[in-house]
């Protein structure tokens, strides 16, 4: 048995997925096989795993999807089918994906890291509902927007592409081409867009600029960006999954199968908005920090506390950031003529857009903020802390008629949820972390 194995691979033989598991393993989604729909089930009440992949031509294939989520208990399961028998199955509504060949194991990692993003994000949203209940406030899921899918094509003309084009608008998709990178990002900024292709051919350099542009932009940094691969072999797939792409589909991909990718990353991506969208709408709900609309102290404090409990019945692991305004002479000065409280809605936006849609993001004091990351081990929430505070540090705030601008830098704390430990003790240990980082930085200084 493979140590802390995260993925359940389900199929009677290695014929589909021999050389898939050998691919997630080397990329730390560590599997476990299982022959049969007891053994699954075994698995999942032993070990804490994050995903399912099933061979479609497995015996028991119509049982499992019910079977496996009911074994997962609190956690959700998601579940992908793989292989050619995936066409002869009666109902694949009851998988997250469905894909009739065997993906390269860099992009499976990707999809897999997605939806099990997408499993937490439900879960995280049905213990805000909890929160809001106990202090007396609604928050309605909503529903996302019901208008066509809108895709951005992004490339010079050729028949695939435009091949491509025509499938996702005869699957009900608004599309607009852009040939050039500048008519694209004229268009990312004009419209709202759910998702982007971007092709490949001749020189990726081109999408290679749009995809490094959107994730340096906060509001295209959640945008779904997929490449379509000009020939074979032309580059590392595991190099493109690092920069942001979230599909890559082969040159001889069939135009549906790419279609069906894309607009599944594209509702995804529609239903987090919702959920964003019921969270900013629930700033008026008096339970909010009113500056900055992010969690206040009191409320942050009886959600993390159901975090917490959630995160030890679902074997998940939970961290705590703590992010304090670093001292300053500029900073001094900004806070004597209230120019940094001025600020904090400004920043309050930034920490609410940066952080992913499961994360609960507060305000505990004039100056502190915090993050509840669910299912983040300590060296990801610190490293997410960090980027955050980089982001940031990198805006230039007013300071005032006749004073230059001034920058917001931060300290950050990190600590992950011990068993049997409380909230409210992982939190205090974030704070304590912070501190000894500043002293840490001191010395070297």
């Amino acid at each position: 048995m493979n140590s802390n194995p995260r993925v359940l691979v389900v199929a009677e033989t290695d014929e589909q997925v021999a050389e898939l598991c050998d691919g997630l393993d080397a990329l730390g989604w560590r599997t476990l096989t299982a022959r049969s729909g007891a053994g699954a089930i075994a698995a999942l009440g032993d070990l804490t795993l994050d995903a399912a992949i099933i061979d479609a031509g497995h015996p028991e294939i119509d049982a499992l999807p019910e079977a496996l989520r009911r074994a997962a208990g609190a956690r959700r399961l998601p579940l992908i089918a793989l292989g050619p028998k995936i066409a002869d199955l009666a109902g694949t509504a009851a998988f997250d994906l469905t894909m009739a060949r065997t993906p390269h194991p860099a992009q499976t990692a990707l999809r897999l890291e997605q939806l099990v993003r997408a499993a937490i994000v439900e879960e995280e949203f049905r213990l805000r509902q909890a929160t809001f209940a106990l202090h007396e406030a609604a928050l309605d899921p909503g529903l996302p927007d019901p208008s066509p899918i809108r895709v951005l094509i992004a490339g010079a003309p050729d028949h695939r592409f435009i091949a491509l084009s025509n499938t996702l608008q005869a699957a009900g998709a608004e599309v607009v081409a852009a040939p050039t990178p500048y008519t694209a990002f004229d268009y990312l900024h004009e419209t709202t867009f759910d998702a982007a292709v971007l092709w490949g051919a001749p020189d990726h350099a081109p999408a290679l600029s749009i995809a490094s542009g959107m994730k340096r932009n906060t509001r295209l940094y959640h945008i779904p960006l997929a490449l379509y691969l000009r020939s074979e072999g032309e580059i590392d797939l595991s190099e493109l999954y690092t920069r942001g792409f979230s599909e890559v589909a082969a040159a001889d991909a069939p135009e549906p199968e790419t279609a069906a990718r894309v607009l599944a990353l594209a509702h995804t991506h529609r239903r987090h908005l919702a959920i964003r969208k019921a969270l900013e709408s629930a700033r008026g709900a008096g339970i909010m920090d009113p500056s900055t609309g992010l969690f206040s102290r009191n409320l942050f404090a009886s959600h993390l506390g159901r975090v917490a409990e959630a995160a030890t019945a679902r074997r998940r692991p939970l961290s705590v950031c703590v992010l304090r305004v670093a001292e300053s002479d500029t900073l001094a000065f900004a806070r004597l003529g209230g120019w940094l409280e001025r600020a904090m809605p400004q920043i309050g936006a930034m920490v609410s857009r940066l952080v992913r849609v499961e994360d609960t993001a507060a305000r505990l004091a004039p100056e502190v903020f915090a993050l509840a990351l669910p299912a983040t081990s300590a060296p990801e929430a610190r490293l997410a802390a960090e980027r955050i505070a980089a982001v940031i540090g990198c805006t230039a705030f007013d300071a005032g008629p006749e004073r230059s601008p001034f920058v917001a830098e931060f300290s950050v704390g990190v600590a992950q949820l011990t068993p049997g430990e409380s909230a409210g003790a992982v939190l205090e240990r974030a704070s304590s972390d912070l501190q000894t980082s500043r002293q840490a930085l001191a010395a070297a200084v």
